[in-house]
């Protein structure tokens, strides 16, 4: 536990100072802990051709934008690029899709909240809603480019990459706009104790004040953080692709408790919650790998090899399954650990 404890000290000055650092008058990124002066969201490293057949079975599908699984309605939903869509698939029967609906431009995130799967459409500057298992499509137009979006009872949650904001749809009234000390704003998550966005242009990870209406505190997230998870203790997990680390925060109050080396190029990350697994996938290298993450440390239980660039992950977890998805186009891969 010493190790964890050192991590939580380091933790507490790295997150002040993220705070209270701003940004330049021309809004040029000045941050002092920031690694480059012009910072550059990190991607996928690229994957090599691959040199072992991949784990499980593999269904035929193009580019996997992202996807995600829905135990109440147990399906499946894919986002592919070409054309833009969403494959749901029903579990039990994953050849084929069971129904696709066609969207007005490709997604880049799915998040289930409810009977629902919420896709942000960046390019069209619009959320799409889709029924599950159905398929009825709603669209909700959102200003600027929204990266993610969240259920928030009565609300909706999304983040808008380009104007810096989390921006709160209600039913009931206007939208309501939440600001700060971010430059970007990929992804919004609730962790249960709380809402945090994680903003990839500065590598961090902010507390979100849904009710005050404000940005709270920031802590970094590693070299390059790259996608996050929330787990059923309150915890964000977030890879760091450009360090290759898999890393853990708290979020009452906001601090770094782990920061453990995953090589490879991890990417993707789905968390399983019946099992306490964190799949992470490898892009350099073309693999998948699950931890156990309920302990003081990561403990590795699985590792398999992927279809090319696995981009996205997510996990059935009524039977432990875990669904990779190809950026390329070499398919949907489906592994029994």
């Amino acid at each position: 536990m010493g190790r964890l404890s050192a991590v939580s000290r380091i933790a507490i000055p790295l997150a002040g100072v993220l705070v209270l650092s701003s940004c330049s008058t021309d809004d040029t990124p000045n941050d002092t802990l920031q690694i480059v002066q012009n910072p550059v969201a990190v991607t996928a490293a690229v994957s090599p051709a691959a040199a072992v057949k991949p784990a499980g079975s593999v269904f035929a599908a193009p580019g996997v934008k992202a996807l995600v699984t829905d135990t109440a309605s147990k399906t499946l939903v894919v986002a592919v690029s070409e054309p833009p869509s969403l494959r749901i698939y029903d579990l039990a029967a994953l050849d084929a899709p069971k129904t696709t609906v066609a969207l007005p431009g490709p997604a880049e995130r799915l998040t289930v909240s409810g009977s629902q799967v919420l896709a942000s459409v960046p390019g069209k500057s619009l959320l799409a809603k889709v029924s599950l298992p159905g398929g009825a499509l709603e669209t909700v137009p959102v200003a600027g480019q929204p990266s993610a979006g969240l259920a928030d009872g009565d609300a909706t949650l999304v983040s808008v990459r380009d104007r810096k904001v989390v921006e709160v749809l209600s039913k009931n009234g206007g939208p309501k706009t939440i600001t700060g000390q971010i430059y970007s704003a990929d992804d919004v998550l609730n962790t249960g104790d709380g809402v945090v966005v994680l903003d990839k242009l500065r590598t961090a990870l902010f507390a979100v004040d849904v009710t005050e209406g404000k940005i709270g505190e920031g802590l970094r997230a590693g070299d390059g953080a790259a996608n996050a998870v929330t787990d059923d203790l309150g915890r964000v997990f977030v890879t760091d692709a450009r360090a290759g680390a898999l890393l853990a925060f708290s979020t009452t109050p906001l601090l770094l408790r782990q920061r453990y080396p995953v090589p490879g190029g991890a990417y993707g990350i789905a968390y399983d919650r019946t099992r306490g697994l964190a799949w992470v996938t490898l892009t350099e290298r073309n693999e998948v790998v699950g931890f156990d993450v309920r302990g003081g440390e990561p403990i590795e239980k699985h590792r398999f090899p992927t279809v090319r660039q696995p981009d996205s992950v997510t996990v059935d977890e009524q039977g432990g399954r875990v669904v990779v998805g190809s950026a390329i186009g070499e398919g949907i891969q489906v592994i029994t650990p």
